[in-house]
């Protein structure tokens, strides 16, 4: 089976969908055989995961560099703390939360990609956008800072985000268990999603953008309305990470926003390979697997041993593990092949018999 890659934007064959269903069976079948601590851990994995598509696909699809995921995954947490605390309604803050997070991308999308920036321009920007939200939310500290009755509490953040309802019934609401089927699920639907988007015309477009954007409108694209798209669909997804963040937890903060957040999506999107839709997953649970083993091992300086750890992941596979993996696949298949048709030649069985019988 070959990975998901930039060159590959067929429709999924049969085995593709086989390997996400089987997928997706054992992942809902985890909390049946782990304990609460291990379902709790494996749901702040997916929340993750699904902010890191949102940046990766921006970037190896569409060859757009977003440090401003993190924004939108701020603003999705903050947005849905307030609408629910003020509406009593989880439902419609759910909604209204990824809705503001498009709006938010909509609006600085359109001056930095009407405005013709350069591509690392547009990461500066991103960056800046970031630092400086963050900045904002922190200043919010004075009781006076409120959004009808909620108080924005500054850099002690927001600690009684409510649970999600369920939408039938709103005074039932979910448990921890819950929270990690509706993030599993909503990983899922996030990775078909995007993974079908790039059968379609608009994501074949975006493809050819990315390789060469001059060519494309010379071809009668216009490019800024697809790269407008894919910016504003990103962000949704970034605010709907952090709508599940601030479930998950019960809290938002500016942390959501730091530079730290910012720059650990990256990270997570080349160990696992950003030019694929797994990679990005896998790049997520292997470096929260191993920031969570760390701590618990009472490990000094984790941030440096991860530092390490990623220069020799870029050293050793600069493309991601994944897409090194496939290509190592490839290969020894290819390999495999030709020594059968090599065999299939005249001549070839004896001499391997002379070979044998030396």
């Amino acid at each position: 089976m070959r990975l998901i890659s930039a060159e590959d934007c067929e429709a999924p064959v049969p085995l593709w969908w086989a390997l996400v269903a089987a997928a997706a069976v054992i992942g809902f079948a985890l909390p049946s055989f782990v304990g609460l601590d291990v379902v709790m851990s494996t749901s702040i994995i997916f929340v993750y995961a699904i902010l890191t598509l949102s940046m990766s696909y921006l970037w190896g699809y569409c060859g757009m560099l977003s440090f401003g995921q993190t924004a939108m995954y701020g603003v999705g947490g903050y947005a849905y703390a307030v609408i629910a605390l003020n509406s009593g309604n989880t439902t419609i803050a759910v909604f209204a939360a990824v809705f503001l997070g498009c709006l938010f991308a909509l609006v600085i999308g359109y001056f930095m990609i009407y405005g013709r920036i350069s591509k690392i321009y547009f990461t500066v920007i991103t960056l800046v956008i970031t630092v400086v939200l963050e900045k904002a939310i922190r200043a919010t500290s004075d009781e006076r800072f409120t959004i009808g009755s909620v108080p924005l509490r500054g850099q002690n953040g927001i600690s009684n985000v409510p649970d999600l309802q369920f939408p039938w019934d709103p005074s039932q609401t979910l448990f921890l268990d819950g929270v990690y089927y509706v993030a599993l699920a909503a990983l899922l639907a996030v990775f078909i999603g995007l993974r079908l988007l790039l059968t379609t015309h608009f994501g074949r477009v975006l493809m050819g953008i990315r390789d060469n954007e001059r060519r494309s409108e010379l071809l009668g694209y216009d490019t800024r309305k697809y790269q407008l798209g894919a910016f504003v669909l990103c962000g949704g997804i970034a605010a709907l990470a952090g709508v599940l963040y601030g479930v998950w937890g019960n809290f938002v903060a500016p942390e959501m926003m730091n530079l730290n957040s910012a720059a650990n999506i990256v990270i997570y999107a080349i160990v696992g390979g950003r030019s694929t839709l797994v990679g990005p997953i896998a790049g997520t649970a292997i470096i929260q697997y191993l920031t969570s083993w760390l701590g618990t091992a009472g490990v000094g300086q984790v941030t440096v041993i991860l530092g390490t750890v990623l220069i020799v992941f870029v050293m050793l596979f600069p493309r991601g593990i994944l897409p090194t993996l496939g290509d190592l696949i490839a290969q020894v298949w290819r390999f495999a092949l030709t020594g059968r048709d090599r065999a299939k030649l005249p001549g070839a069985r004896k001499t391997s018999d002379r070979w044998r019988n030396a």
